[in-house]
């Protein structure tokens, strides 16, 4: 398939820069927030990001937003943008005309994940038509597609919800990059140690592809609760002590969320963290605020 308006592959990027700057969206679920999206973006957008991924619904929920959105961000704003793809639900077929969508759309990065079933088919299980990992997802791309796409995982400092045992995700992590993909971006944490730790496991065990910490600017008290719920990132003891006694207050909460993202991202970066990955939440600021504090 002929592929349009091509971008720079992320991995290229990594060539020339020793540290990168990206944002992560969602696609919204109404009209009226998508239109708002596209005003973000354009403000996301102006502080130049090296690129902006856009995640994947369950079971490729809003998938066809998923796509225009990074073909939107490719296009009028001339930034490489990844495209999150799940396996779940979807058989082999569906994903090759997926990822032939994509290509289509001169898309040439893919952030290759498991995914989690829906909530209305909770009890999904992979047959012989579908993948049960996202190392196979990532092998099969390599063989349909060979090196036109660049290829992301995610990565998991304290252990994947379903995998507590640090070395055992060290092991899954080894995996994936051996099935093809080029780096990592992990799971939102607000204990450096866990990061520093985790790049440490990787390298013992051979992985030397660029592990990029993601960040989840703090906002709100009880999004951070569930959120961690979700993927079982911990709350230390000392983002208790500062949030929870203001917990009802937005604005302090901001203003604290951006004072702790700003240490934490400048100890990430002094500590050799190739970069940082936003998960902007469709927002501009604090984003924004936190970035004019790092860069």
């Amino acid at each position: 398939m002929t592929s349009i308006n091509k971008m720079t592959k992320v991995p290229d990027i990594f060539k020339t820069k020793k540290q990168t700057f990206s944002f992560e969206l969602f696609p919204p679920k109404t009209e009226i927030g998508y239109e708002n999206l596209l005003s973000t973006i354009k403000e996301l957008s102006a502080l130049k990001p090296d690129f902006i991924s856009c995640t994947y619904g369950a079971g490729g929920g809003n998938r066809q937003k998923t796509f225009d959105i990074v073909e939107l961000i490719q296009k009028q704003f001339s930034i490489p943008a990844v495209a999150h793809l799940t396996c779940v639900l979807h058989t082999k077929d569906e994903i090759k005309k997926i990822i032939e969508d994509i290509q289509s759309r001169g898309v040439q990065n893919i952030m290759a994940l498991r995914g989690d079933p829906p909530q209305e088919t909770p009890n999904w299980i992979a047959g012989k038509n579908n993948f049960k990992y996202s190392s196979e997802l990532c092998a099969f791309i390599r063989e349909h597609f060979g090196d036109y796409f660049g290829l992301s995982v995610a990565g998991f400092p304290e252990g994947h919800i379903l995998c507590k045992n640090k070395d055992k995700d060290a092991g899954y992590l080894k995996k994936k990059i051996d099935a093809g993909a080029d780096f990592v971006i992990t799971q939102f944490f607000f204990d450096n140690q866990y990061y520093f730790d985790y790049v440490a496991r990787l390298r013992k065990i051979g992985v030397t592809a660029r592990v990029i910490p993601g960040i989840l600017p703090i906002t709100s008290y009880e999004g951070l609760l569930k959120f961690t719920s979700l993927n079982g990132s911990s709350i230390p003891q000392n983002i208790k002590n500062i949030f929870e006694p203001i917990k009802d207050n937005k604005e302090k909460i901001i203003l604290e969320g951006i004072k702790f993202a700003i240490s934490q991202c400048k100890e990430l970066l002094h500590n050799g963290a190739p970069g940082l990955h936003f998960y902007t939440l469709n927002k501009l600021n604090p984003t924004k605020e936190i970035l004019r504090s790092i860069r």
